[in-house]
């Protein structure tokens, strides 16, 4: 399952630092952690359970920065499901 660019629009920005955000997009629940600098690096995507949870599937995001903080790699893995 690949990630839709309307998510990746989501997922481009910065938000809090060492963070975990919690979204809505369409009929699905997202819940995003951050890095130190505040860019999403593990996505959950799918449903929330009834302990807030979110089950589905989960990715992780391979950001790699050069010294004068160009972007060298970045990309989302599937990391399979979420429970």
């Amino acid at each position: 399952m690949n990630l839709g660019k309307d998510i990746l629009k989501i997922l481009n920005k910065r938000y809090p630092p060492n963070t975990l955000v919690e979204a809505t997009f369409k009929n699905l629940d997202l819940a995003f952690k951050t890095d130190q600098v505040g860019w999403p690096v593990l996505l959950f995507l799918g449903k929330k359970n009834e302990h807030g949870q979110v089950q589905g599937e989960r990715y992780a995001r391979r950001l790699t920065r050069s010294d004068d903080g160009k972007v060298l790699k970045d990309h989302w893995d599937h990391k399979g499901k979420a429970t």
